[in-house]
């Protein structure tokens, strides 16, 4: 429920802070006095859309607060784990700063949220009904909705498994619908990637293997180079008049001869030696490399042939070889998926139309299950219409099928509310046949049979009271009360019964000051209140009785909450 309420520079209020308690607490007061911008105040901190409008004139920016206690509301935890939230000890802060220049900005226990989290979470912590909310029962697409709210689990587990299915159901037929409209692009698409992977396939690509062509290619294009700087170099180490490798022998043999006399003769003595024995294994190598050289013209055109597919293909698919075939594996991934698919329409033409069967038939389960909810919703909402002196009021649900074969996402059926208001009259759609203070009272019927269930923690009734009176204003302040049984209501009204019947009440007050307009909130004790309600009873001159009048409906209102 809300706790605590504080308000700055919004509107005409310049500074306020409210606590409220549990029960039902009226806020009322001259018209214009303010009370309808406190409930605004509460509907941007559920998230509704806010406006530099709102910021008081000559501020830069109006404040916010709201702390909600929802430790009897599991809704709440569940929606801000959603967004990485929780309830602090059960508490949650919101927090809304408007500016005049048209920034926004919103809070949840402390941390920057965007204003469609802070609807989310908002909707599970306050319902506010003003004046014209009731009319979201002229829009029959509602009607559905609040059925299956009011038929809980006894539709909402076979409503849970339709729309897993239909999900399921969805997914396949869209393949299958891209699939049919576009069978052009589908075949184009196909031919493409067959031949761009015959085509890196069939060059049987190796990842190192430009740069080992490239290399063959040097060596082939610079033969004559390559050999006779090995022939020259062999001849020069082996069959000169002089061989340098003889001459090195001989200096080895004069050092080793010395190497026992001091140390720095070994250590001559054993380079050299590395350097002979190392001229011996160049020479070694040059043999083979002179005796391995043959030049092929043939492999050298080979060569520049491959060299230059690979480079076509680069240019085609990617940057180097890895890149090419890179491309080649994955284009052979998504022919092969295509193939499967193309293997497998007819398939997924049968798996869609099994699917949709399966849902025709838990449609109908839906159906049953819903007349059989409509039922129990007809006897409930008479008993409340009775309540509200509506005995003779006739409500109904009509079902009607949708067009043969035809699915929605919440089943195969249009439900719509009906209601006769006199007898002899024939039933007409609610949207058309009731009056504002009817669907005022159908809708407080309603209210009153989810208040049990529907597990917000406040509910706002913004004079929805308005156009009734006599028994009737005192049969709907009874079933605001009623509801308040289950969960905390604030209301703004101006009837006295409805006063009489809260639990708390506000005075809501303007005043004008230094030409700037201001409002202020007064909780009134049990004298203050019986001062009010004279006020809503007898109008601008409280008289003695009024001020009895006012006094006996109070105690009135307290014994039938007694009960």
């Amino acid at each position: 429920m809300l706790q605590e309420l504080v308000i700055h520079d919004f509107a005409i209020i310049e500074d306020l802070e409210l606590s409220f308690e549990a029960g039902m607490t009226t806020l009322t007061g001259e018209t214009g006095a303010g009370k309808s911008i406190i409930i605004d105040a509460v509907g941007l901190l559920a998230g509704s859309r806010g406006s530099a409008d709102f910021v008081r004139t000559g501020a830069n920016k109006a404040t916010l607060q709201g702390l909600f206690d929802a430790t009897a509301n599991p809704k709440t935890p569940e929606v801000m784990a959603q967004f990485g939230l929780a309830p602090d000890d059960g508490m949650v802060l919101l927090q809304r700063e408007l500016y005049a220049s048209g920034r926004n900005l919103c809070r949840v226990n402390g941390e920057l949220v965007n204003t469609a989290t802070l609807r989310a979470i908002g909707e599970t912590l306050v319902d506010i009904h003003g004046q014209n909310e009731h009319q979201q029962l002229v829009h029959p697409d509602t009607h559905l909705g609040l059925l299956d709210q009011f038929a809980g689990e006894s539709v909402g587990h076979l409503l849970a498994d339709y729309q897993t299915q239909y999900a399921t159901y969805q997914k396949d037929q869209a393949a299958l619908t891209k699939k049919h409209q576009n069978e052009r692009e589908w075949a184009q698409r196909l031919d493409m990637l067959k031949f761009q992977v015959n085509e890196i396939q069939s060059a049987e690509l190796k990842p190192t293997e430009e740069d080992e062509l490239i290399a063959e290619r040097d060596r082939l294009a610079n033969f004559q180079k390559i050999s006779d700087a090995l022939t020259q170099s062999y001849e020069l180490l082996t069959e000169s008049e002089v061989s340098p490798l003889d001459q090195i022998g001989e200096i080895m043999g004069n050092l080793q001869s010395i190497a026992d006399l001091d140390p720095a003769y070994a250590k001559l003595a054993d380079s050299i030696q590395s350097v002979y024995y190392g001229l011996q294994d160049v020479q070694g190598d040059l043999s083979r490399q002179v005796d391995t050289l043959e030049y092929d013209d043939g492999r050298l055109d080979e060569v520049e042939k491959r060299l230059e597919l690979i480079s076509q293909l680069e240019r085609k698919y990617g940057a180097d070889l890895k890149a090419v075939i890179a491309y080649g594996e994955k284009a052979a991934d998504e022919l092969a998926s295509m193939t499967a698919n193309d293997a497998d329409e007819e398939g997924l033409e049968k798996r869609v139309a099994t699917e949709h069967q399966a849902l025709l038939k838990l449609g109908a389960q839906l159906r049953t299950a819903r007349k059989h909810a409509a039922t129990k919703l007809i006897d409930a909402i008479h008993g409340q219409l009775k309540a509200l002196y509506m005995e003779k009021t006739v409500f109904s649900v009509r079902f009607s099928k949708l067009p043969a074969d035809t699915l929605r996402p919440d089943g195969i059926d249009n439900v719509e509310f009906y209601i006769q208001t006199n007898p002899g009259e024939a039933a007409k759609p609610l949207a058309k046949i009731a009056s504002g203070g009817e669907l005022s009272r159908i809708m407080l019927a309603l209210k009153t049979i989810f208040a049990e269930t529907d597990g917000v923690t406040s509910i706002i009734f913004d004079e929805v009271d308005t156009g009734v009176s006599g028994r009737v204003a005192q049969a709907i302040a009874n079933k605001i009360s009623a509801i308040a049984r289950h969960s905390q209501v604030l209301c703004i009204s101006h009837l006295p019964q409805v006063a009489a019947m809260s639990d708390h009440e506000f005075l809501i007050q303007k005043q004008v000051a230094k030409g700037r307009t201001t409002t202020s909130v007064t909780k009134l004790d049990h004298a203050g209140r019986v001062q009010e309600i004279a006020r809503m009873l007898a109008g601008e001159q409280v008289t003695k009785l009024s001020v009895a009048h006012a006094s006996e409906m109070l105690k009135l209102a307290d014994a039938a909450k007694a009960k």
